[in-house]
């Protein structure tokens, strides 16, 4: 992540700003909007609707700050228009949580399903934010492909990552069902970062692993070749 801010604050800055954005729009933002709605007397569906403002603003802001909108981000976008689509459409408050469940369960089954295949979704993901979108760095992470080390790795986190969004799909899609819809609101704005987060931490101890691990093996090999005489 690249910010324009130079003071010397700047790179701590860029990197504190997106974790702020997400704790007051996505995850506080949703919350206190239902609790004040609702005890206003609006309906159940339309404080929902006007949660949503928050995690909205928070692409708007990302986009505009980055200067481009990543997959991530439409992702979400996606989400939330399929939020306003089945409000049209349903007058449960339910079904409104129920869809945040399906479309992560739905988003894990895709990336179940890209394991077997030469391009696993991870590996598109990874691409993304370890190249930034530099044609020569996006060259050589196509080109790390050709190592089974580094494809059993994009596999594996590629399974792991669905793996855990269908298992979290189907608790929520349970518990949506079983709790009350102001404590749903809570945990369906507390437990996807918290997972997405946990998942990232994972990821990062995996890669250094990968990574130290194909290390070693190249540094064995060469010790093992006889210089030429």
């Amino acid at each position: 992540m690249q910010c324009s801010v130079t003071s010397s604050g700047g790179p701590v800055f860029g990197k504190i700003l997106p974790w702020v954005l997400t704790l007051l729009l996505s995850i506080a933002f949703p919350v206190v909007v239902y609790d004040v709605a609702t005890g206003h007397g609006i309906g159940e569906v339309p404080a929902l609707l006007l949660g949503s403002i928050g995690p909205a603003l928070e692409l708007a802001i990302t986009a505009v700050w980055r200067r481009r909108v990543d997959e991530f981000s439409v992702v979400v976008l996606i989400f939330l228009a399929l939020g306003v689509v089945t409000a049209l459409f349903f007058d449960d408050p339910r079904l409104l949580l129920l869809k945040e469940s399906a479309v992560t369960g739905l988003f894990g089954l895709v990336m179940l399903v890209t394991v077997p295949t030469s391009r696993p979704l991870m590996f598109l993901f990874g691409r993304r934010f370890a190249t930034n979108g530099d044609p020569e760095r996006v060259a050589w992470w196509n080109g790390l492909w050709a190592y089974p080390g580094f494809r059993r790795t994009q596999r594996g986190l590629t399974l792991m990552w669905g793996l855990t969004f269908v298992v979290e799909a189907v608790v929520r899609a349970v518990l949506t069902y079983r709790l009350p819809v102001a404590t749903m609101v809570v945990v369906n704005a507390v437990v996807p970062p918290v997972v997405i987060g946990l998942l990232a931490v994972a990821t990062f101890v995996w890669a250094m692993r990968a990574r130290r691990a194909g290390e070693a093996r190249r540094a064995a090999a060469e010790a093992t070749q006889v210089p030429a005489t």
